[in-house]
């Protein structure tokens, strides 16, 4: 074990606690001095670093820990959050694959991918994606959201309705929202009886 990269390890970590970000950063860097192959300083840096939206700035840590622990699905995701967040849609679809890949349940991934194949314009992909996503948390009303979108880009009018039905039974918010998006007049009875519909 290297004592240095520890101890700036232990600090990092108390300074995020404190919520004091820019000190832990600083921690972790130092950590990194100390061991360059220092994973949990890469992993919890490249966090960070996504945290304040300094995507170019945390791509890189990510990379560097994905390289080091292969196998290991979150890191995967966290790279490709922060690659498609940084609108590298593309790598992100591939970080995302390779943390399913290493998890399939791993939802939030799935979500992702479907994310930037929409980004892209693949709405078929995307689908593909959020209907994985909706498999594994049912009652997510964001993930049917995204579902019900990517099928109204697909022009799939049919899909869409049933989407709609399905989601209004737990969420019909997010089931007139996107009834409103997808301009589908026809399925405001579903959430008429919200007291605000068509604010």
């Amino acid at each position: 074990m290297n004592f240095d990269a520890w101890r700036h390890c232990l600090r990092g970590r108390l300074m995020t606690r404190l919520r004091q970000v820019d000190a832990a950063i600083r921690a972790y860097r130092d950590a990194l001095a100390a061991d360059p192959a220092n994973l949990r300083a890469l992993a919890t840096m490249g966090y960070l670093h996504a945290r304040q939206q300094r995507y170019d700035l945390a791509e890189p840590c990510l990379q560097r820990a994905v390289q080091l622990a292969p196998a290991h699905a979150d890191l995967w995701f966290n790279l490709g959050f922060a690659q498609d967040k940084a609108g590298r849609h593309a790598a992100a679809i591939e970080s995302f694959a390779a943390a399913v890949r290493l998890n399939p349940k791993l939802d939030r991934a799935w979500y992702g991918m479907g994310l930037a194949h929409a980004a892209l314009g693949r709405h078929q992909e995307a689908a593909r994606c959020f209907s994985e996503t909706t498999g594994l948390q049912p009652m997510n009303g964001h993930a049917w959201y995204a579902l019900g979108m990517a099928w109204h880009h697909c022009r799939e009018p049919d899909k869409v309705k049933e989407v709609a039905e399905h989601m209004v039974r737990f969420d019909p918010q997010m089931t007139r929202k996107l009834i409103q998006d997808c301009g589908r007049a026809d399925l405001a009875h579903l959430v008429a009886h919200l007291a605000d519909w068509g604010r």
